[in-house]
């Protein structure tokens, strides 16, 4: 793969945010040496490199009642050296979504002979997990399953990704009509992670484009919740270093990965908030306005990366009123957050109104916060799952 070099880079405190890079060729060819004019603007990550770090890595889908064949077209883009792990909330009732989830996983699994684990939310066995580890945040108000929620589900899949021994965790949607295009979400998780200086990074994805189907296809550049989460996130940083900036553009990202190692540390907001409060958490932990969450973290810095895709992004359409959730809810973390300063309290709420997310008079619901893992007892959770890992296998 050749991506753009790493360019400019702001920081903020501990937190090194690096500004979008750009994907120039999926394939790179074969390793030969590199022109050293080429390598002023280019980095070339070769494929030994990108696998490597692939088998370091779990990708997670979270599923919740998904046509089976965009789920089937989703795992088929994860490459073959990545674990995949399915967290499902899908219907057992009537129809039992999950089983047919269960059922394309495990063919999936049998004709490409490749390891995958596949488990249902509301399994009694992750509740027992999450009391044994004194998680018990997690928990719904009858204790004895797991909350609905997205956020929920990824931390179920990272404390998965810790028994199954990986070090790198990405997120995939579900929703995605190109395989192509989760198979090239990965190979940039993996270009930004052989980039990264410290064990604390991330890598964000910038979907190129996001098509509408009107008639015709017209490749939107940015959508309206994006472009208004990343306006009102970057005030908020702006407010506090006194320079205005616009190095957030992917706030929302919904596909993005991080080392485990920084997994541990975040905070998981429910719903909507879960993509944003990722990087307010940081923010505010790291950001060197408030007392840092950690001073051996700030000597090692935390690194962001954002890439952009060269496949355009096409998924299922969810209608307006997920889109007004999603921005009331992804606001609400700029909003609540400390280091949120009057002015920009006052953009977020009139993006809010303009946009009818909230009523005249209102402000932003605060948003529901999962404690960090490493508040828990991480190692009992990982000791009480591996020895029932197996039951979850879909390699039989």
């Amino acid at each position: 793969m050749r991506i753009e070099k790493q360019g400019y880079t702001e920081r903020f405190g501990s937190i090194k945010i690096n500004d979008v890079q750009k994907v120039l060729e999926l394939d790179s060819g074969k390793r030969v040496s590199t022109p050293p004019k080429e390598t002023l603007a280019v980095d070339k990550i070769e494929e030994e490199a990108i696998k490597h770090l692939e088998g370091r890595m779990a990708i997670v889908i979270p599923v919740k009642d998904e046509k089976l064949q965009l789920f089937e077209g989703v795992i088929s883009g994860v490459p073959h050296e990545c674990l995949i792990i399915v967290v499902s909330n899908s219907e057992q009732k009537q129809g039992d979504r999950f089983e047919m989830e269960r059922d394309t996983l495990e063919q999936f699994c049998q004709f490409t002979q490749r390891q995958a684990y596949i488990i249902h939310q509301k399994n009694p066995v992750l509740a027992q997990a999450a009391i044994e580890a004194g998680y018990t945040d997690l928990l719904d108000e009858s204790g004895e399953v797991v909350r609905n929620g997205k956020s929920e589900g990824m931390v179920i899949s990272v404390l998965m990704a810790l028994a199954a021994r990986k070090d790198f965790i990405g997120f995939v949607d579900a929703d995605n009509y190109s395989p192509g295009a989760v198979w090239e979400y990965v190979k940039c998780y993996a270009a930004g992670f052989s980039m990264a200086k410290s064990p604390y990074a991330m890598v964000r994805i910038l979907w190129r484009y996001k098509p509408k189907l009107t008639g015709q296809v017209y490749f939107k550049k940015w959508g309206r919740v994006s472009a208004t989460t990343n306006k009102c996130m970057n005030s908020l940083i702006s407010a506090n270093t006194g320079f205005e900036t616009d190095i957030i553009k992917t706030a929302n990202a919904g596909e993005h990965a991080m080392s485990l190692f920084l997994a541990r540390i975040l905070p998981f907001a429910s719903g909507y908030a879960v993509e944003p409060m990722e990087l307010i958490s940081l923010f505010e932990g790291f950001g060197g306005v408030l007392p840092p969450a950690d001073q051996k973290i700030v000597k090692q810095g935390i690194e962001i990366f954002q890439i952009e895709s060269r496949n355009p992004h096409f998924h299922e359409e969810r209608g307006g009123e997920h889109l007004t959730g999603m921005l009331h809810q992804g606001l609400s973390t700029v909003y609540h957050s400390p280091l949120c300063d009057e002015g920009t309290k006052d953009m977020v709420v009139k993006e809010l109104l303009a946009q009818r997310a909230i009523k005249p008079g209102e402000t932003p619901d605060k948003p529901r916060i999962n404690p960090p893992l490493n508040k828990t007892n991480i190692k009992k959770f990982i000791d009480f799952m591996a020895e029932r890992l197996y039951r979850y296998s879909a390699l039989k």
